[in-house]
């Protein structure tokens, strides 16, 4: 096949890369390669070469027809053409990608086939929407500015780019500080001169559109859709619509819903809740209430003859609370909470005719000696929130003032001060 053989060179070095010896089987091959790749790749703080060497010693000794002309001639018979080359042109974040997948790590400075994209930041946005937008659905327009990728170039007037010096095409620099004696530190953080792209670009090569920044900023008009019977804090995603970035792939817009406080209606799931305040005629003797609904309906509800409504009862009506959404043909209930006001006083005469129709007072199980004996007493209105206000400062007061009448109490505060 040869005219002559090959000068024999250098056939240990591969072996010495991976740390294995000459007789090691695939699988140790394979268990070293590993170990050490995950060490040294690029994105975990490796070194980028050392990775490179990983790769190219793996390339050949996991091909047989490649190990054994290396076992015989060395590297430099590889590089002549024996085997069909010496791995000089593979890239070593292909080989990574076969044994990790294309998600784990991302490529340095070599080919883009090895990367994995990284993915852009979703972006965020509240959306307030009031309660009636929430029960009949709504769209709104909204502006917003984003960056696009430049349409005129990838980065540079001529597409070329070259592998960024500080971070060896990394994007990311490794710095070690030293905390103590024995005691290091290592930090790993986005290159400054690149910014974490791994790319550097000649300021004459720039593009005078974008700047060589690759991108511009752009307005763009987006309508949102509020469906029916959305939720608070629910989210409406627009995919793929957030700020574009060389090999990037593009992150999300989100709209969250921020649902406002209505003046007449609270919401809890699909159901409403109304207030309404009655007179203690209409609670005893009926009533009539026109109610505006989200979607200015006018709802007429009134009470049963005969029916009594007591303070502080609910009264529902069911289809006429929130539709559900993606199902808006069904709803929830509405229920109304009846609040009934009292007269602050009657007449003399008020009272009898009220006691003629009302049922009777419960008859007195006391005779009229022995009311007599009894004593009588006063009533006044009271605020019990504020009267259980007023009791507790007083009950902090006198604990104080007890702190005070204690030997040395006080004496012992000054002492404090003092100090």
């Amino acid at each position: 096949m040869f005219g002559r053989a090959p000068k024999k060179s250098d056939n240990t070095k591969y072996y010495e890369v991976l740390g294995v010896p000459k007789n090691a089987a695939q699988d140790d091959l394979k268990k070293a390669y590993r170990k050490a790749a995950i060490k040294n790749h690029p994105d975990k703080g490796g070194d980028p070469e050392k990775f490179k060497e990983l790769a190219q010693a793996y390339e050949v000794l996991s091909d047989p027809e490649k190990r054994e002309i290396y076992d015989q001639y060395g590297e430099d018979a590889l590089k002549e053409g024996m085997g069909g080359g010496g791995g000089g042109g593979v890239d070593p974040f292909d080989i990574f990608s076969s044994f990790f997948g294309p998600s784990f790590g991302g490529g340095g400075g070599g080919s883009s086939r090895g990367r994995r994209q990284r993915r852009g930041e979703d972006v965020v946005h509240p959306l307030k929407a009031s309660l009636e937008d929430l029960y009949n659905g709504t769209s709104k327009k909204l502006s917003l500015s984003r960056s696009v990728l430049c349409s005129k170039c990838k980065g540079s007037k001529s597409g070329a780019s070259m592998r960024c010096p500080g971070c060896q095409g990394s994007g990311m620099k490794v710095t070690i500080r030293q905390l103590g004696p024995s005691m290091i530190q290592q930090m790993q953080q986005a290159c400054n001169d690149c910014k974490g792209t791994g790319e550097s670009i000649n300021d004459k090569d720039r593009c005078p559109g974008c700047k060589g920044e690759k991108v511009l900023q752009e307005k763009k008009v987006l309508e949102v859709h509020v469906e029916k019977g959305m939720q608070h804090n629910q989210k409406i995603t627009f995919p793929g619509e957030a700020d574009e970035a060389p090999d990037t792939v593009t992150g999300d817009i989100v709209f969250v819903v921020q649902q406002k406080e209505h003046p007449k209606f609270k919401r809890k799931g699909d159901d409403l809740f109304y207030e309404h305040t009655i007179s203690l005629t209409e609670a005893l003797c009926g009533f009539q209430l026109v109610l505006t609904h989200l979607d200015n309906r006018q709802l007429l509800i009134k009470s049963n003859p005969g029916e009594i409504v007591k303070p502080d009862s609910f009264k529902a009506i069911s289809d006429e609370g929130m539709p559900m959404y993606q199902r808006p043909f069904m709803k929830g209930k509405l229920y109304i909470h009846f609040t009934v006001e009292f007269p602050d006083s009657l007449a003399p005469d008020q009272c009898k005719a009220l006691e003629a129709v009302l049922p009777p007072k419960p008859a007195s199980k006391l005779t009229d000696m022995e009311l007599d004996e009894c004593e009588e007493t006063t009533m006044h209105d009271v605020n019990m929130e504020e009267e259980m206000r007023r009791k507790a400062h007083a009950a902090a007061q006198e604990a104080y003032d007890e702190d005070d009448e204690m030997p040395g109490g006080g004496a012992q505060r000054v002492q404090c001060a003092q100090q």
